[in-house]
């Protein structure tokens, strides 16, 4: 199971501190949030207390209704349920009897002023990121004409000259040598590179080289989806190699399929241009365009006609 540190959250909102925010280091493990009407009521089935609380205006309108026994009451039973912070939106100010609570079981509040909704969608997907299913390939991965590529193959084979030669074509580069994947959505692969050594690019009897300063902003991108897996491989003379690409092929990337080819290397061969092809044809395909299938019902007509 993933986590991601309280404060890592309280920083990237700039959240305010109300009160007993000294607890930062709390792991937060669930990207699901709770507005808690139903528990403020006094309803606790099937209440989820690893989940962040978000407080809005519909709630504090309920409290602001009720005595303030009646409202410490509730909220006692609502803080003593022990989940990892309240964070109140629209920058509404807290109850004292809130405050009393807080200090009470050591719970954080904290206050932002964006709305509830926006603040709430916001969280769910800075977390559904952080808390995601992740591996790292060893492989690159490069933006070209908006697909996120995964170039993947043996050690030496030519993954990172091919995607420098791509960033000179106007391309952007996301991670060279470890990309690390993660599974945000059932649907979406999120590929970046490892902080340490983000933006840089090794190049063999040349050294380190950080692509960023060399090439300008606009060659680089923190991270991408990963629509297209293509494997780079010394060109094998025994092996039979698709031709006409009728047959879709597909790889598993943490329970996902990635269309995937196999392009071979030999001498001669421009695999930038052979990227950016595969790319461009990847996105004719999800457009409903597939020349393999074109050229073969023409063929199938024309024998038709015979």
């Amino acid at each position: 199971m993933f986590s991601v540190k309280l404060s890592l959250i309280v920083k990237e909102f700039q959240l305010e501190e109300v009160c007993c925010s000294g607890n930062g280091e709390i792991d937060i493990t669930t990207s699901d949030v709770n507005r808690p009407g139903l528990q403020l009521s006094g309803y606790m089935e099937f209440f989820g207390t690893d989940r962040i609380q978000i407080i809005g205006k519909v709630e504090m309108t309920y409290l602001a209704s009720l005595s303030p026994d009646d409202r410490l009451k509730k909220l006692d039973m609502f803080f003593r349920t022990g989940f990892p912070c309240v964070v109140i939106a629209r920058n509404l100010e807290p109850f004292e009897e809130m405050l009393v609570v807080s200090k009470k079981y050591h719970i954080p509040i904290y206050r932002t002023d964006d709305i509830t909704s926006r603040f709430m969608s916001g969280l769910i997907r800075y977390l559904n990121v952080k808390l995601a299913p992740r591996i790292s390939e060893h492989g690159v991965l490069v933006e070209v004409y908006g697909e996120g590529v995964l170039i993947l193959g043996e050690s030496g084979v030519g993954k990172s000259e091919t995607a420098l030669e791509l960033v000179k074509r106007g391309h952007r580069l996301i991670a060279d040598d470890v990309v690390e994947i993660r599974r945000v959505s059932d649907k979406t692969l999120l590929g970046t590179a490892p902080e340490n050594i983000r933006h840089f690019i090794e190049i063999r009897g040349i050294g380190i080289l950080d692509v960023k300063n060399l090439y300008g902003m606009g060659s680089v991108k923190m991270q991408e989806n990963i629509n297209l897996l293509i494997k780079l491989e010394l060109w094998n003379n025994e092996k039979i190699y698709d031709r006409l690409g009728l047959d879709d092929e597909y790889t598993d990337i943490l329970g996902l399929k990635v269309p995937s080819l196999v392009i071979p290397v030999r001498p001669g061969r421009n695999l930038a241009i052979i990227v950016e092809v595969a790319a461009m044809n990847h996105r004719q395909k999800k457009m409903g365009y597939n020349a393999a299938r074109v050229i073969s019902e023409r063929f199938i007509n024309e024998i038709g006609k015979i």
